[in-house]
């Protein structure tokens, strides 16, 4: 079957959205979308496609399998983003369904022979290298806040910035409360994808300038203007601290399990008592109860909890690891995890080693823990069990006789690691 087939003179179909908007920007194009216009769902049936959509008219390409959706409109009849009345039917023009998208930039359709229908300016705002709303319509989905602080975080090396009249409608849509309408899911899903993207520390900045941060991560939020000692931290700021952290775990993974953990690491310093400022004595304890309920709110995944809950709790030690006792260096290994799941364990040691380089002027300072509890770890995983088995081990004894022995060759180690 082609591509395009239609069943009247009337329907035509448009790529459009995401994947016009990456065109443009000789971006990656990650999936096609499809709008068909002057059509109904029978007619698509009749094609052979598969209807999907379950509040909207979704179909899937009966050989690409890619989505096409009816052309439809959207009125507003409820709070929150899912409280939408939707209509589509085959008088409704492509114009009528691009108005209903969020910004300019996706609100651009390419048709069969390649000419862009561009009745929103979409493509100067690309040129301009701008993120503007659609119309005032954009106020009625608060998922578009998070939306638009993705595409920000997406596009920033490009040179993308908000408009000055969406950042009021922003504003406006966190200080009427619509925002907190969302559900912990789809807070969760876009701040997981912006965490993927090149520079998701403007996620959170574009969240925090409108408003949005205070309401959705108070945790986090909560963290500027809270001071640290300057010796150790000329940045001062924890929330400063806490972005500039995340920066650096960008530059050492693209893993978003190891950014999430980077920027939520040291949320305790926020409830530090006033009276020992700028000190942070026991913020690695202080942030467990903190990032556990976080992570509970927002229905965060179990890889992403885990590692920040190492982060939190055992950084400082990981700091302080070429003074640690060796005895100290393997329990530290076993509380990680580390024997089980060395992996969370690399990805812990990079965490920190972006917390000690998220400071202002130590962005480049050498981090030798890292390659010494490395080292330390591999010294010590391989040991063979077999052969205290052989010596009628068992139990206790044996767990003990395996501790000791990793000891002696944390020990080895870490004598050839300080040799002259």
């Amino acid at each position: 079957m082609a591509k395009f087939a239609y069943v009247n003179s009337q329907m035509k179909i448009y790529l459009v959205g995401g994947a016009v908007r990456d065109e443009l920007l000789n971006f990656p194009v990650a999936e096609n979308d499809w709008v068909v216009v002057g059509a109904n769902p029978q007619q698509l049936i009749q094609l052979g496609y598969e209807k999907v959509g379950r509040d909207f008219p979704v179909f899937l390409h009966p050989d690409t399998k890619e989505e096409y959706a009816l052309a439809r409109t959207e009125r507003k009849t409820g709070r929150g983003y899912t409280g939408f009345e939707c209509y589509a039917a085959d008088d409704v023009t492509l114009e009528d369904d691009l108005a209903r998208r969020d910004l300019t930039i996706n609100a651009i359709a390419r048709d069969e022979s390649g000419k862009y229908i561009d009745p929103y300016g979409g493509m100067q705002d690309i040129e301009n290298r701008i993120l503007r709303h659609v119309s005032l319509a954009f106020t009625e989905d608060p998922l578009r806040v998070l939306r638009i602080a993705r595409f920000a975080s997406r596009y920033a090396h490009l040179g993308f910035t908000i408009a000055k009249e969406t950042e009021v409608l922003m504003s406006n849509m966190v200080a009427t409360g619509e925002i907190e309408d969302l559900v912990p899911e789809r807070i969760w899903k876009e701040t997981a994808r912006a965490l993927s993207q090149e520079n998701p520390r403007v996620y959170f900045e574009v969240l925090r300038s409108c408003g949005a941060l205070a309401k959705l991560f108070p945790e986090l939020d909560a963290l500027f203007g809270v001071p640290q000692v300057p010796k150790h931290h000329p940045e001062i700021d924890c929330g400063i601290h806490a972005l500039m952290t995340l920066d650096q775990a960008c530059a050492l993974s693209k893993s978003a399990e190891l950014r999430f953990a980077a920027l939520f690491h040291d949320l305790g310093k926020a409830v530090t008592k006033p009276d020992t400022l700028p000190h942070h004595y026991g913020h690695e304890t202080a942030t467990i109860p903190i990032a556990k309920a976080l992570c509970s709110r927002l229905k965060v995944p179990n890889s992403f909890r885990d590692l920040l809950l190492s982060a939190a709790e055992f950084h400082t030690h990981c700091h302080q690891a070429l003074e640690l006792r060796c005895k100290t260096l393997v329990k530290l290994f076993k509380k990680l995890d580390a024997f089980r799941r060395p992996q969370h364990f690399y990805d812990f040691l990079l965490v920190c080693e972006a917390d000690a380089r998220g400071r202002t002027g130590l962005e480049k300072r050498p981090y030798l823990q890292t390659q010494f509890l490395k080292g330390a770890f591999e010294a010590c995983r391989e040991i063979e069990t077999k052969p205290f088995i052989e010596q009628g081990l068992q139990g206790k004894q044996l767990g003990e006789a395996i501790q000791r022995q990793r000891i002696n060759l944390v020990k080895q180690y870490k004598d050839d690691y300080n040799a002259p």
